[in-house]
Parts: C-alpha cells; structure tokens; sequence
C-alpha cells in the first residue's frame, strides 16, 4: 500500500484546516501555526483511496511531534507528572499520555501506535467522509503470508507494545459507559489532573438505575438520581457523547452501541459491563473491565490485558422449530461448563451462525462471559454489512466501500490455527431451562431436575446440593410445571426489537396468568419506538404484560423492578446466580423469549411449543 506523498500530506493538512469536521483529532486541531502550509484546498475524495487509508501516518507522526518545535518539560512539570503515575500502581505500567507524551524525549517513552491506527473523529459527519481507519486495516508490517484467526488480527493491529509482565498494552477503538462503574474512574482523572484522552471515542447512556415506570427526573430513588446528574456532569466536562433519556437514543449500552453503529468490525471495544462481549457479534474484540481499566483507557486510551486462546465453536445444522439463539448459548454453556471458557476467546462459527440475524448472533456473543470466556466473536459478513449499513455512526459514501472491504479482511482466513474446537449439531439442542445458581445449570425443557446421586464429582454433587437447597426444588422432579411469579422479557440479552416481534406473534389474543406479574420491557427507547410504531407494545399490554419505558430493569434490579422474598422469575437475561434479580432469596429461571412468554401464560414453566402450537 502507498504512503501518502509530502504533496498529499500537505493538501490534506490544508483541507483539514478549512473543514474542522474533517480532522482526525483533537492533536492536529494543536499544531503550531508555523507548521501549516497555506496551499489551495483539495477535496478529500480526490486523494487516493489507498492513500487515504494511510491517514493514521500523517496522525502518528503529527503525535510523534515531527514539524512541531520539540520542547522538554520543566522540572516542575517532570516532578509533577512523575507523582501523578508513582500515585496510582497501575499507572505505572499504562502508559500515561499526557501533552509531553506527544514529544520524543529522553524523559517520557512515546506511545509509538501502529502505523495505520490513528484516533478517528465517530462523528456521524466525519465518518460520512472518512473511513474507520483503524476499524478496517491493519499495520503494513504484518506478517499476511500466515493464515490468522480475527482474534489474532484485531489483537496484533491494536497492539501497542508488549509489557514486562507478559501483558499488552491494547488500543481501545470504541470506550462504552454507563453510569454505575464510570463516576469513580472520572473521580480518579481528577485526582490526576488528567483529561479524557479521546473523548470522540467514547460513548454514555445510563441504564442499570433507570427506573423503567418512570420517565420524568427527579426519580423516587435519591441515589438513582445522584447516579443520572453525576454522568450527566462527567460527559458534559469530559467531552463525552451522552445518549441519554431526552435524546431518544438512550438504552441498554449493548444495544445502544449496535443500533447507532459505533460497533463496527475489525476494532476492540471495552465497556465497564460483564456483557460487553456482545459487541462481538460484529467481528469485534469486546472486553468487559472494572473500574480502575476504565480510568486507564480513559486516561490512554489503552489497557493492560494478558493473552488469550482461541476456541472455535461450531454449530452446524438446522434448529428445530421452537429453538432461539437463547437455547443455542445456555446448551453450549451446559455442555462446556461456566469455567470451560477461561483463558479463551470464543469464535462462533458453523452453519448455524452462518444463518442468524446480527440480533441473534448478539444474544450468543452476549453470554460468552457466563461460559467463562473473556470475548465471543463472529466473523463479519453481508449480513453484518447490511445491518450496519446507514447507521448513524456507519461510514458514508466512498468510506463505506472502503470499510467493508477491510472488514472482509478481518475475518478468520481459511486454515488458521485454533487452540481447541468444539462441534455441537443444531438438531440436539432443545428448549432449554435454567434450573439452578449458575447458567450451566440447565436442562431441557423435558427434563427431570438431576439428582446429586448421579453426580460424576465430588465437586459436581455439591454444586447440585448447594442449588437444589436455596432453589427449594427436589431432585429428580420435572422443571416442566414449575409455578412462576414474574416473567420478564428483557435485558441485553433479549430486549431487541426481533425478540418482541416474535413473542408478539404468538402472545396475541392470549393472556397472561391470574398472579403472574409479566414486565416487557424494550432494551433502548429506539426499540420501543419501533415497537409502537408496528403495534407490538399494544399485542403486549393486550395480553395482561406491563410495557415499560427502556432500561436494563429486572436483568440485575439496581432499580425498582425486583422479586419480592422467594419469588420465581422466568427470565430472559443472562444469569440466574443467588439474589440476582433483587431479591436476597429470589429465584431465576434463564429461557427464551418465547418460553418466558409461555411460562407468564401457563402461569409456570411450559413447553412454548405446545402452549402456542409451534411445529416441533
């Protein structure tokens, strides 16, 4: 691929200045004036596409600090960002950049970032011109003549360096907050006197501590409101785009991100959240983080993470009639354990995946976390593109072409090694049920709960014990039958538009069980418009179900919507662990959409294929 020419470089520079929407960072927005050149603008689609595709090198050495005067810091200033890193130890190891950071000198390391990746403008108006440049290639030195895994080249493109600890130092493409882990990371750039590196690359909206039966602030809950003003206050400070209540983009972050097309292929994305892993579903590398990685990545942009093994799962077939997506990951998980993941990447693959939907391949990628595994991916492909195509975050025009063909590239060559491979046949996976503490924890919807008896470990026939007791079921008995008390339809699981359309088509002219409480709430204020717009919020309030404004509601009740002492919950999220759903001694049962609609009509655990006629 070409470098872009001194005369490229320098009428491209010329453009930028005239069209600000246009600039790649808040970095070349700095540059001294002494260092601008004063040519005739050229239009940006006139510069090649390959060549256009080399606009992270122009970035990078722009950052390295190449046409701009080099200056060392005072002592004052070595001396206090010296303290700022020795405060905080994971500091020492991320790297921190702060405005010295730009300038090679014998003080500070530079952050040498691959050539071809350079912090983007997401903005829905540079993307219409520009490609995701480190969405869609890779660093030249690359060694291609090797067949790889997209894991491998996602984490390879996105690398900064190697740490001393065996860790690496990782790019993050897309940064996702929500309320609940971001207040004390922004707490701790303050502390630091430091600013929000890329904040163009981060994205808000609040989520766990909406209260879904009410809309107007202040809410009920002091604490929920406090939570709502203190990440309206960080994003408007820090530069962060804020997707909250009153833009009408507000949801739950999975689906948030997906629906307004910042997830794209070929990037890493980080969220502080356990599902990020969703994101994978796009043929990106989603990682989950905590607290203080969210300060890092804030901070750098970066973080600190040890390498992974890659696991090929394939599942080739043709479901059953009856069978979601939903049974396709609580069957893997059953079979291959919540720890069977550990130290692994997750790649879904086979003819099944082949022919999901995005918000199917979503639901799977969503609890690649609850089998243990640190990210789920899909491989991109036209079903990918067409999902992505016109999203507000998509590229536009010519970068659109661009994209897609990068993306194509990313995908997993023919051939490539992987560490281990597990085959499943669609035909064997059942409507499945949750019946215990745990994901794995789960039968078909025919089966009988297992007796400790069988167990085939001393470890197994405890873990059996310890649920059957706080679930207060009985060995050997049907989980068909199993009287519920709420069901809920939702979460970043199963709270997008295609799962209400298809429970609607089922649910209509039926009702809800006399002392079923039934909530359905829609993942994001989009879903729901779409919802009301196709009648679908009026199928559900017909059938007896509450219809709730957006929000991640009963998934992990941070809100009001909670069991109440012992209850029993036929739900659609992703974990059934001890007091999940709010409740100290609530009970969870995870199932499909339809089967929690199916269990809130027959007012306890059912077949839906029987209660609604499905063809098995």
């Amino acid at each position: 691929m070409p470098h872009l020419s001194f005369r490229d470089s320098m009428q491209l520079a010329a453009h930028r200045r005239q069209c600000p929407q246009y600039r790649l960072d808040p970095i070349q927005q700095r540059l001294p004036r002494s260092c601008q050149l004063h040519l005739s603008p050229r239009s940006h689609q006139q510069i090649h596409p390959q060549r256009r595709l080399q606009l992270g090198d122009l970035t990078a050495q722009r950052r390295l600090g190449h046409r701009q005067r080099l200056r060392r810091p005072t002592k004052m200033q070595l001396a206090g960002h010296l303290a700022k890193v020795n405060e905080v130890p994971q500091l020492k190891r991320i790297l921190i950049l702060t405005r010295h950071h730009r300038h090679p000198n014998k003080y500070f390391p530079c952050m040498q970032l691959p050539a071809t990746i350079g912090p983007l403008d997401m903005s829905p108006a540079a993307t219409a011109t520009l490609a995701h440049v480190d969405n869609a290639n890779f660093r030249p030195n690359l060694d291609i003549s090797m067949a790889k895994s997209l894991f491998e080249k996602v984490w390879e493109s996105h690398t900064v360096r190697k740490l001393a600890n065996g860790q690496t130092q990782l790019l993050i493409g897309t940064h996702l907050i929500h309320e609940v882990t971001s207040p004390q990371a922004f707490g701790m750039l303050r502390d630091l006197k430091l600013k929000v590196l890329m904040p163009h690359r981060t994205f808000a909206t609040v989520d766990h501590i909406v209260p879904t039966d009410q809309f107007a602030e202040p809410y009920a809950d002091p604490l929920a409101q406090a939570m709502m003003d203190a990440l309206r206050k960080n994003c408007a400070e820090f530069g962060v785009t804020f997707f909250d209540r009153a833009s009408g983009k507000q949801g739950v972050v999975h689906i948030v991100g997906p629906e307004q097309g910042i997830t794209q292929p070929g990037t890493t994305i980080a969220c502080g959240d356990s599902h990020t892993s969703t994101h994978g579903a796009f043929g990106a590398i989603a990682f989950g983080i905590g607290t203080t990685q969210i300060r890092d990545v804030l901070a750098t942009q970066t973080m600190a993470i040890g390498p992974l093994k890659v696991r090929r799962i394939n599942v080739n077939g043709k479901l059953r009639p009856g069978v979601y997506a939903k049974d396709v990951i609580l069957h893997i998980i059953r079979t291959l354990g919540v720890n069977g993941g550990t130290g692994y990447a997750y790649e879904y693959g086979g003819e099944v995946f082949d022919r999901m939907t995005m918000e199917e391949r979503m639901t799977v990628c969503n609890m690649s976390i609850e089998g243990g595994a640190r990210v789920g991916y899909v491989n991109p492909d036209e079903t990918t593109f067409a999902y992505l195509k016109d999203r507000p975050y998509s590229p536009k025009g010519a970068a659109w072409d661009a994209a897609v063909a990068g993306w194509k590239a990313v995908a997993s060559d023919p051939g490539c090694h992987y560490d281990n491979v597990v085959d499943f046949r669609a035909e064997d996976i059942p409507p499945t049920v949750t019946w215990g503490i745990n994901p794995a924890q789960a039968i078909a919807v025919g089966e009988n709960i297992p007796d400790p008896a069988k167990a085939t470990s001393v470890d197994e026939k405890a873990s059996i014990e310890e649920a059957l007791a706080y679930m207060k079921f009985k060995a050997n008995a049907p989980i068909k039958g199993t009287k519920i008390d709420v069901a809920f339809l939702g979460s970043c699981t199963n709270g997008r538009l295609s799962d209400f359309q298809e429970v609607a088509k089922y649910i209509k002219g039926k009702r809800v069980a006399p002392g079923v409480k039934a909530l359905a709430v829609p993942g994001s204020q989009i879903v729901a418009l779409q919802c009301a717009k196709l009648g679908i919020d009026q199928v559900f309030r017909d059938a007896g179900f509450e219809w709730r404004e957006a929000g991640c509601s009963m998934c992990l009740a941070m809100n009001p919507d909670k069991l109440v002492g012992d209850q029993i919950s036929a739900s659609s999220s992703n974990r059934n662990f001890k007091g999940r759903q709010g409740s100290p001694t609530g009970r969870t049962l995870l199932m499909s959409p339809l089967m929690v609609a199916a269990a809130a009509i027959a007012g306890s655990v059912a077949d839906a294929r029987e209660v609604f006629a499905v063809a098995k």
